[in-house]
């Protein structure tokens, strides 16, 4: 451990050194020009010359210092001096530091003198004493902090300096700050200048060379340059802090250099609130109270705002602020500051929080009427009490908005959560609570999904209804779907809503319930009508098309109701998030333009409102489209605009597997296997398994194991995709083409040649459908080609392959659903894009298969009696069953209950003669090649 000694603050004569002794005397540290200065004039008296001299500067520049620098230079040329030390404490003390002059002029001298006599003779007589002291031998009168003198001091002083010409001598007093009227000390307008000189020292801070150069001398070798350069910013260049570094620095060992620039800055900082605690201790009451309004008020407070919340009645504010500036706490700038942020809180933690409170709660409201920035109003907000009054809450919501604008969101959040504590609305804080979600979103998205549940839990009346709608929608656009639907539920129950509200909501809830199925259970919630099959309103009519492109039944209606949850009339009344299931539809239904223009419309509405989830879905369904077009690079763009719209991390598990399997899909069309690879190993389930979304990711990792060599690990992935699907009771191989990817996995019939009955599952669907993309995806999947990600539309121009062709062939001569199945097929083969199908092998150089493919009876159809005697509904379940179906899933694809579907099963295997679903597909594929 290292000893040292230190002399006074500010680097008077003897520094502190760390090798255990003083350092003799040497030249204080940038103050060159003041000690030779007042070197000459106290040589100077010797010569019956006279002078005043006044230092000023901030505390802790070393103005003390340079006062004992010329004591000692007084005592080495045989000058008398005396000195005294001025302190608010005596600021009170009528002649107080006069006395303490008196006092070393002569020794002999009552100190009590002056307290039994009153009157203006006193100032005289202490004006004779001192001359005639200064006749005998030349005198030097040292005041240091002379700003807290007592007023009659101050006029004994003054009186002094128009007497200098009589006898010699050095009147030199230091300050704090500027000189006011009642503290200068001018000399006699006849005095004979060369004989009596005044003079004024302004002493500058230290700068980063003369830091440097102290903690040379203290240390006893030279410091990192950066260390002083980072020193002297941290100590305004005040040599006391320095010295207090210094000391904890020696104590606790650490070393001046780079290693430490943290301890630098925390032992300045505390070194300054120390200080600032110590001081203001001492201070009366209402200077106290100046103190404090300037800490509250900080760089806004204006005079007015000071008075009116310290209301000085001894000193005025100017003068107060003054004197405050003398201690080093403040600043003498316009407005006052505090030197120190450490400062500012020590002085406000002196008091009681209620006490604190209320001030800043004055402080707004003054801050209000004097009309200040926003900025300004709510930063006072933010530490007051409650206001009670609407203009609080209107400053918090507009200066939230200005942050969340400039990206500083966490200032944002909490100006909104202190406008929740005023008395507002319930309609209002239901608003309130919407644009908290929004600026929380990014840092902390579960947070802001329960503010969301907080504003539809809000009891309100029916203007708070579009704001219930709002909030709902966000949920639903990022996920939480099992959140929402009990909270939609229960605004639906209430009796006043708005009937455009009420369809809205009513809309929103069966889109979670679609997204969720059984996100809820009954009892969690009311019971919430179905949608109809033909609805008036447009935020029920997307959701119908919605639901029914999944389902892959009637492309018309869809189409038709994708179209007027789409038309303008509807836009500022039906949910964005409403629409976007609108523009899916059509995205399904291959109308690309028309969806395009609803995409475009829901994006700018989205981001003028500030809804980053529904921006972000928007984006994603824009991908979508583009996937379906074949438009990879458009996909993988519209993919990075929803990641910055909304961040992965933004979306809820339950739809973040979405975004990874639509990168996924890019990256498998790019032929970048290494990047798919790496997508997916992003996917954590988390409970996503329950989720729509998760179908995406699995029928990636499928296509991505199929890509890899590994059929038996993706034919897993795609039929765990298809039961995800079907459970939801989405069957439009338009969606996802599950079926013909599994097929492709399995292998082609060994018997046939061809790919397995999954395969014709997926045409029948596709031409029930009508979509061309996925009539044409479905052909040429019957034809053997290699899955790809979506359906997606091929070139114009692609060759015609002898599987393609024989796959048309198989279109039409299968079986078709319905009585309209037959005469869709030219044109669903004009929709394919091919002209008239070539001669077997052209092309190729390929024999066509002697075989078409079987296909498979649609639900309805009737087949020729087999051995085992199935019924056509058994058959089909019996079917689905071989696929890998589970029993619940059937029963959602074909409508039927759980129970019909076991007992079709168990009279399926009493008929063929198996003993349970491991059997069923060997049986089957046996009864089918025994049917004429």
């Amino acid at each position: 451990m290292t000893h040292w000694r230190a002399g006074r603050a500010g680097g008077a004569g003897s520094w502190p050194t760390v090798d255990g002794h003083l350092s003799g005397a040497p030249p204080l540290v940038e103050r060159e020009y003041e000690e030779k200065l007042l070197r000459t004039l106290v040589d100077g008296l010797g010569a019956g010359r006279s002078a005043t001299v006044a230092v000023h500067g901030a505390p802790g520049v070393g103005r003390s210092a340079l006062l004992d620098r010329a004591v000692a230079f007084a005592t080495r040329s045989g000058v008398a001096s005396a000195t005294a030390h001025a302190s608010w404490e005596e600021s009170g003390l009528r002649l107080g530091v006069a006395g303490q002059l008196l006092a070393c002029v002569a020794p002999g001298t009552d100190p009590s003198w002056h307290t039994a006599r009153q009157g203006a003779g006193d100032t005289l007589e202490l004006c004779r004493l001192f001359l005639a002291a200064a006749r005998k031998r030349p005198l030097l009168l040292a005041v240091d902090d002379a700003q807290w003198a007592d007023r009659e001091s101050w006029d004994v002083l003054r009186a002094l300096a128009r007497r200098l010409s009589g006898a010699p001598v050095l009147l030199l007093t230091t300050h704090g700050v500027s000189l006011g009227p009642d503290d200068r000390t001018e000399l006699c307008s006849l005095a004979d200048e060369r004989a009596v000189t005044a003079h004024t020292l302004t002493l500058a801070p230290l700068s980063a060379e003369g830091v440097g150069e102290v903690l040379r001398g203290a240390y006893g070798r030279p410091v990192d340059p950066e260390f002083s350069r980072v020193a002297a910013h941290a100590m305004d260049g005040r040599p006391a802090v320095l010295r207090a570094v210094i000391r904890k620095f020696s104590r606790q060992g650490w070393e001046p250099g780079p290693g430490h620039l943290a301890q630098l800055a925390e032992t300045a900082a505390e070194s300054v609130g120390n200080r600032a605690a110590r001081t203001c201790a001492t201070l009366p009451a209402e200077l106290q109270d100046v103190l404090r309004a300037v800490a509250v008020c900080g760089t806004d407070g204006t005079p007015g705002m000071i008075a009116a919340l310290a209301e000085p009645r001894a000193y005025g504010t100017a003068h107060a602020l003054r004197l405050l500036a003398t201690t080093g706490l403040l600043t003498d700038d316009d407005p006052p500051a505090f030197r120190e942020p450490r400062a500012a809180e020590a002085v406000l933690a002196g008091i009681g929080a209620e006490r604190r409170e209320e001030i800043y709660a004055r402080a707004a409201e003054r801050a209000h009427r004097e009309a200040l920035p926003d900025a300004a109003v709510a930063r006072l907000l933010l530490a007051a009490r409650i206001i009670g009054s609407a203009w609080a809450v209107d400053v918090l919501r507009r200066e939230a908005a200005r942050r969340r604008a400039a990206r500083d969101l966490a200032g944002a959040v909490r100006l909104l959560q202190r406008a929740l504590r005023e008395p507002i609305t319930p309609a209002l804080r239901v608003k309130v609570l919407i644009e908290l979600s929004a600026v929380a979103l990014p840092t902390a998205p579960d947070a802001a999904d329960r503010h969301l549940r907080r504003a539809l839990l809000t009891q309100a009346d029916a203007t708070a209804g579009p704001s219930w709608v709002h909030a709902a929608e966000l949920l639903v656009a990022r996920g939480d779907v099992v959140s929402a639907q009990p909270l939609i539920a229960h605004a639906l129950d209430r009796g006043d809503l708005d009937p455009r509200d009420r369809s809205a909501l009513r809309a929103l809830y069966w889109l979670a319930e679609h997204s969720q199925q059984g996100a809820a259970y009954a009892l969690d919630r009311p019971s919430t009508p179905d949608l109809t099959e033909a609805p008036a309103e447009p935020a029920e009519a997307g959701v119908v098309a919605w639901r029914l492109a999944l389902q892959g039944q009637d492309i018309a209606r869809a189409r038709a109701l994708a179209r007027t949850a789409l038309t303008p009339a509807a836009r500022d009344t039906t949910p964005l998030t409403c629409q976007l299931a609108a523009c899916h539809a059509l995205v399904l239904s291959d109308d690309f333009t028309e969806a395009r223009a609803g995409l475009a419309a829901v994006l700018v509405r989205a981001e003028s409102a500030g809804a980053q989830q529904i921006a972000g879905l928007a984006l994603l369904v824009e991908a979508l489209a583009e996937l379906h077009q074949g438009r990879t690079e458009a996909a993988s763009a519209a993919i990075d605009r929803a990641q910055e719209a909304m961040p992965p991390h933004c979306w809820h598990p339950l739809m973040a597997p979405g975004l990874v399997g639509l990168k996924t899909f890019v990256y498998l069309e790019r032929g970048d296997l290494t990047a798919a690879e790496r997508s997916v190993r992003l996917a954590r389930p988390t409970g996503a398994e329950d989720g729509l979304a998760w179908a995406y990711l699995l029928y990636a990792r499928g296509l991505l194991r199929l890509a890899g060599d590994r059929p038996e690990e993706a034919r897993a992935d795609l039929l765990e995709c298809g039961r995800v699907l079907l459970a939801r009771r989405v069957a439009n191989p338009a969606l996802l083409p599950w079926r013909s990817a599994a097929a492709y996995a399995q292998g082609p019939d060994p018997d046939h040649g061809c790919l397995p009955e999954p395969a014709a599952e997926e045409r029948r669907l596709a031409l029930a459908w009508g979509a061309p993309s996925a009539v044409r995806r479905a052909l040429l999947a019957a034809g053997g080609r290699t899955p790809r990600s979506v359906p997606a539309l091929p070139p114009a121009d692609a060759p015609a392959t002898w599987q393609y062709r024989q796959a048309l062939v198989a279109l039409g001569t299968a079986p078709l659903a319905g009585p309209a199945g037959t005469a869709t097929v030219p044109a669903l083969l004009a929709a394919t894009g091919k002209g008239k199908p070539a001669r077997d092998g052209a092309n190729t150089g390929t024999r066509a298969p002697r075989r078409a493919p079987a296909a498979r009876p649609a639900p309805g159809a009737t087949r020729a009696p087999a051995s085992g005697g199935l019924t056509g509904a058994e058959l089909r379940v019996a079917d689905l069953a071989a696929h890998g179906m589970a029993n619940r899933a059937i029963a959602a694809e074909l409508s039927v209950t759980l129970r019909t579907v076991e007992l079709h099963l168990t009279k399926a295997y009493r008929k063929l003669g198996i003993s349970g679903r491991s059997e069923l597909a060997d049986a089957l594929g046996q009864l089918r090649r025994n049917t004429p």
